[in-house]
């Protein structure tokens, strides 16, 4: 597969995720948006890599797959504790919660 089309593929996977982030109000619907971008982010390093006979786009993309993976676990246990408190998940209102 060349370069540019796994190059392209991964810039409309991040663009579909920036807009999901942007536009649902869901925290949920967010992060499975945000998991898109980082893995569309991935996808490029390791198409990277596989072009130039590079180790460090695959080590980049472990990287990214393990922050992501500690950042969904981390905004999960944030969504589930704010929900058990409300009774309801709308980021206008968990917005409010600074201070």
């Amino acid at each position: 597969m060349p370069l540019n089309d796994v190059v392209g593929l991964g810039a409309v996977l991040f663009a579909i995720g920036a807009v999901g982030v942007l536009v649902r109000k869901n925290p949920l619907i967010m992060f499975m948006a945000a998991e898109m971008m980082w893995n569309a982010a991935a996808l490029v390093f390791v198409a990277y890599a596989r072009s130039f006979h590079a180790m460090n786009g695959q080590v980049m993309a472990f990287i990214i797959i393990g922050t992501a993976a500690a950042e969904v676990g981390i905004g999960l246990a944030i969504i589930v504790s704010v929900f058990h408190h409300r009774h309801r998940l709308d980021i206008d209102e968990v917005s409010e919660l600074k201070g």
